[in-house]
């Protein structure tokens, strides 16, 4: 058995630092840090100084004997608050690192001084043998609170002042005690004393190496937490833009939900197919009080046909810009344009009394525009502009591409009104000018073409001309050709923006103001009663306030939420192997000094410590064996063996889990204890007592080995006290309340079981009780180790929120992407998308032109336009966006837009198609065969006669198939509507269908709305097609006939028809039987195109 491994996880963070080039981030937030724990520093000395000046002067009698102490150690701690000051001088500190080297040891030396110096004057002048007091002390702030930068100084001043204070004890005291250091009972002595220093000072390297990787594993997350928020908030503004510049805002919110929660649907059941983000969706809204305005390019098909496609696009774009500029400056909602038709409606967004006179405005502007780019341009355009004022309803329709439309019969007298009027005027109803009051417009009589006009008649409208003329100063609107180059520019570069070009020195700036946001430790007890008794601004400074803080409690630093806290609690530990490795050392140390002060031989005693360090030498050897192989192999995909293996998969299971990390630090704990009470249980206090009067009365040396030596318990329960609370990882209301418990089982064996031996043990000042000294020294360690091992829990809290928040920001992000990949397909064809980013990072226009394309228009006929008959719309739209699913995957058929009742799509826009058809495998397979069939047709076709194959003529093969769907799916709508009584009368819908297929160009055209579109003269024909043609057919022209000839498809002629704007043509029927099968020239391929295709697979439903 072998294995690959990753160790990703034994990376160290300042690797990762330095290669997202953080490092100089990272050592101005370390300096405020270190400012912090200098504060906390300061704090907790004076405590322990006051604390301890005033047990000395309440208890000690004489109490003139200790003034002297008491003066010695507010001074030292006045001197050493000024030099610690200096380093609150950030800038001075940051040009002069050096400044924060020499104050810490300065300040530490002059502790040192103060704590020997003082017993040496008590010896020499009150002959008084006193013991150290502040050498634990010392020792915690050196590697804790002091600001020094890197952990070597702090390492070589902790073994300086660790061996000041062993050569204090056995050079000083000891020799004034007259012992022998050849004697092996005292020299045993030494070896404890350097155990306790030594376990002080890996405590001490412990905490340090603890820090620097959590700091900066915070410092990493936080970097990477802001970037999340960059990167999400650009995505969120693209994704706001896109679908703005698809929908208005009224309609885009819900649009924008289903999206979202589709998309969330998706990833939360993998294995249901995600279909389409509007499937089912009709947002519709109803406007009674609008104005409607069409406008048309007048010769638009002569240069559809005559221009290049960069000239073609160029214009539109610059023509529909200015459009789209002149809308926003009215106040006008730009619907959509439909080749040479653009269409919009004031008051729609927000009700605008004056929304007629903003429309005749826009035209009157258009109007303008228009004239301008016919002169600057030098081509032959101009324009017609219809404005009606009434109701209608908008919305969007469909389960793909969904687009923004309008409906109703106001819209289409306004359509009418453009269609019956004169270029450069504007055509309105009587209706629209009765809304402007005050006007002074030239007005002329309508056209004898609206006169006439079979709807206008209908619905008895009154039409009017309104003639171009200079637009009033105060609505003048002036768009050069340079205002448009450089709006363009700037607003394709913000609304299309990608991650990869964000303003890096923007990032940089808003990565350096929040890492000085970043907390360095929690809030303080006078910020919380300060807090408290500000009722009143509470609200604010919480707004104001860090949110880690108010998330978490004072004391134990708990999450408010339970379900924050049982997560945080179940994360793994990475840094396990390092507790352990601390926990081992400790347990050498302590075994050690029990041993050299073991008075009675216990075998049992000897079982228990060979217990507990072989139990630690095998969770180190498992906890540290992938570290071992990390630095032994470090790269990555390494095999390693089984027995590898099982331990890399043996510590991520204790890492990973919280019961086993809990057991396994009990068990320590325990460990430890057991030899506390060895060491204590053998000790015989009334024995201890009779030998000691004895030997005050009789002048002899009490012998020492009747009892445990209390300095060293006090001692060994300060570093148990230390592994209880510096253990990584473990709950830390369990650690705290397990040292408590600890500090008070202690204090219990001192004043109740051991009380005689302590109180004679070595005093630490004159007169003063051994027992409040012995008590003091281990209260300061527990709160020394409290306050730190509490800054390193809110660390870590505020890192896995960050975390937490990091994941939410990365899924919303991922949801925001995926939104935007959505939208950008709903705007433009599949494989437009990134071309088209290509083209707007370069600032360019997108522009393609095909050779053979094939476009289809298809109408749905006798609808009511009303909100009944809009919603059968929608679900039978839907239907037909469900089918095209399959044509879209498969065969490149694209939607291109709705009009109205209208279903336009084209096939051949991806020129990777004929690469995509051959040779794929299809779940839809009557589709795949017929497909297949047809190109073997037109092979064999050109073979027979000798001819060169055309690239892509099966195109128009797919797409008149792609239409048979269509008129097969609303047959079965029409079926299953039969079976509501309620929609009976109200459904009796039909289509007619017309295809052409030729040289086509694309493009991406518009400034505030982007659209893709397609012109040319297959477009152009496709809709004659349809617009002439007869319901319940597919006409398509003499071309598109021969090339479904070659397929073997049968084609009916229909005769000579008139077709506007290219007079009249011959035009033909594709032959279909009464099944909705296509009739083949060959009749061995009867089968056909069978009802069995995709959309006779669907079942169809419809809310009642």
């Amino acid at each position: 058995m072998v294995l690959h491994y990753q160790f990703h996880t034994e990376r160290i963070p300042q690797e990762k630092c330095v290669e997202v080039g953080l490092e100089e981030e990272y050592n101005s937030y370390q300096m405020r840090l270190r400012l912090y724990y200098l504060g906390v520093f300061l704090f907790l000395h004076w405590i322990v100084v006051l604390l301890h000046s005033g047990f000395l002067l309440a208890t000690c009698d004489p109490v003139d004997s200790i003034y002297l102490d008491v003066v010695f150690y507010v001074i030292a701690a006045v001197i050493i608050t000024g030099l610690m000051y200096i380093n609150l001088m950030k800038e001075m500190v940051q040009r002069h690192s050096w400044i924060m080297y020499v104050t810490s040891v300065v300040a530490v030396l002059i502790l040192v001084a103060v704590d020997i110096l003082n017993n040496v004057y008590h010896y020499h002048k009150h002959d008084w043998i006193t013991g150290s007091f502040y050498d634990t002390h010392v020792i915690l702030l050196i590697y804790m609170f002091l600001p020094i930068p890197n952990i070597l100084t702090p390492l070589a001043l902790g073994i300086v002042v660790s061996s000041i204070y062993v050569i204090y004890y056995y050079n000083y005291v000891a020799s004034k005690y007259k012992f022998e250091m050849s004697n092996k009972k005292n020299a045993n002595k030494v070896v404890a004393d350097i155990s306790h220093q030594f376990c002080l000072n890996v405590l001490g390297i412990f905490f340090r190496v603890m820090r620097e990787i959590l700091v900066r594993s915070s410092f990493l997350d936080r970097h990477q937490f802001v970037m999340e928020d960059i990167w999400l908030r650009n995505a969120r503004a693209q994704e706001k833009l896109f679908l703005h510049s698809i929908l208005p805002p009224q309609i885009a919110q819900p649009i924008q939900n289903e999206i979202r929660n589709r998309i969330a649907l998706a990833e939360k059941h993998r294995n249901v197919q995600f279909v389409s983000i509007g499937e089912r969706i009709m947002s519709i809204q109803s406007h009674p009080d609008v104005t409607i305005l069409y406008a048309d390019i007048v010769n638009y098909t002569h240069l559809t046909t005559t221009l290049s496609v960069k000239t073609l696009v160029t214009l539109l774009h610059n023509l529909y810009a200015r459009f789209d500029k002149a809308a926003s400056h009215f106040t006008v909602q730009r619907i959509k344009f439909l080749g040479d038709c653009y269409y919009c409606v004031a008051g729609l967004i927000n009700p605008d009394p004056d929304h007629a006179k903003w429309c005749v405005e826009l035209g009157l502007c258009m109007i303008e525009q228009i004239h301008e780019v016919r002169a600057s341009q030098k081509v032959d355009i101009n324009i017609r502009v219809g404005v009606h004022s009434g109701g209608l309803f908008a919305g969007v329709l469909g389960a793909t591409k969904l687009q923004y439309d309008i409906w109703g019969t106001d819209v289409v007298i306004a359509n009418r009104l453009e269609a019956t009027g004169v270029p450069g005027h504007i055509h309105t109803s009587e209706r629209t000018l009765q809304l402007i009051e005050d006007h002074t417009y030239t007005v002329l009589p309508g056209t004898e073409a609206a006169n006439n006009d079979p709807y206008l008649l209908k619905h008895g409208i009154l039409t009017l001309l309104i003639a171009p003329s200079e637009v009033s100063d105060h609505f003048s609107f002036r768009y050069s050709n340079d205002d448009f180059d450089s709006t363009l520019s700037r607003s394709m570069s913000i609304q299309f923006s990608q991650r990869s070009e964000l303003n890096e020195s923007k990032i940089s700036l808003e990565l350096r103001n929040e890492f000085k946001k970043m907390p360095v430790g929690p809030s303080s007890f006078r910020a919380r009663v300060k807090e408290f008794f500000r009722w009143a601004d509470r609200k604010e400074d919480k707004k104001n306030a860090d949110d880690f803080q108010a998330s978490l409690k004072f004391f134990f630093l708990d999450f408010t939420d339970p379900r924050l806290e049982y997560n945080y609690m179940r994360q793994p530990d990475y840094m396990l192997k390092y507790s352990i490795l601390f926990a081992w050392c400790m347990s050498i140390s302590l075994i050690t000094i029990e041993l050299v002060f073991r008075h009675t031989k216990n075998d049992h005693s000897y079982y228990i410590a060979a217990w507990v360090i072989f139990s630690l030498s095998i969770l180190l050897i498992i906890t540290w064996y992938k570290k071992i192989c990390y630095w032994r192999y470090p790269e990555d995909g390494r095999k390693f063996s089984a027995v590898s293996c099982i331990l890399f998969r043996t510590a991520e299971s204790i890492q990973r889990s919280l019961i086993k990390r809990v057991c396994i630090y009990l068990f320590i704990i325990t460990g430890y204890c057991l030899i506390i009470y060895i060491m204590v249980s053998k000790c015989n206090v009334e024995e201890y007592e009779v030998s000691h009067i004895e030997g005050k009365l009789f002048l002899y040396e009490t012998d020492i080995d009747l009892c445990f030596q209390p300095w060293v318990l006090t001692n060994m329960i300060c570093l148990i006290m230390a592994m209880s609370l510096i253990f990584t990882r473990i709950p830390f209301t369990m650690k705290v309340v397990i040292a408590l418990l600890e500090l008070t089982v202690y204090m219990v064996l001192v004043f109740n079981e051991f009380l005689f031996i302590i109180h004679h043990s070595l005093p630490t000042n004159p007169y003063f009780f051994p027992e409040y000294a012995h008590c003091i020294l281990v209260v300061i360690t527990f709160l020394s180790l409290y306050l730190m091992e509490r800054q390193t829990e809110f660390n870590n809290k505020i890192n896995f929120k960050w975390r937490a928040e990091l994941k939410k920001k990365q899924r919303d992000a991922r949801l925001a992407d995926q939104s935007i990949s959505i939208l950008l397909h709903n705007i433009l064809p599949a494989h437009v998308v990134d071309i088209y980013l290509t083209s707007l990072a370069r600032h360019e226009l997108y522009y393609e032109s095909y050779e053979m394309v094939a476009v289809m228009f298809a109408t749905l006929k006798n609808f009511e336009l009303n909100f009944p008959s809009l919603r059968v719309l929608n679900e039978i739209i839907s239907e037909f966006d469900r089918i095209l699913l399959y044509y879209k995957d498969d065969y490149s058929v694209e939607k291109i837009k709705i009009v109205g009742c209208t279903y336009m799509a084209a096939c051949g826009l991806d020129i990777r198609l004929s690469s995509t058809i051959s040779g794929r495998q299809n779940a839809h397979e009557s589709i795949a065969q017929e497909v297949l069939r047809a190109r073997r047709s037109i092979m064999s076709f050109h073979r027979n006669n000798k001819l060169v194959k055309k690239r892509n003529e099966d195109i128009v093969f797919v797409l008149t198939a792609f239409a048979l769907d269509l008129m097969r799916t609303l047959w079965m709508c029409n079926a299953n509507y039969k079976n509501f009584s309620n929609d009976r009368e109200m459904f009796s819908a039909d289509i007619r269908i017309g295809i052409s297929s030729g040289e086509v160009m694309a493009g991406v055209v518009g400034a505030s709305q982007v659209h893709y579109d397609i012109w040319g003269n297959a477009v152009n024909m496709a809709s004659r097609m349809d617009s002439t043609g007869v319901t319940g057919q597919i006409q398509v022209t003499d071309e598109t006939a021969s090339i479904l000839h070659k397929c073997g498809i049968k084609c009916n002629y229909r005769g000579m028809t008139f077709v506007k704007g290219r007079g009249i043509l011959p035009t033909f029927f594709v032959s279909i039987d009464e099944n909705f099968n296509f009739q083949y020239i060959n009749e061995s391929w009867t089968t056909g195109h069978s009802s069995k295709s995709s959309s006779s697979s669907n079942e169809l439903s419809y809310a009642e």
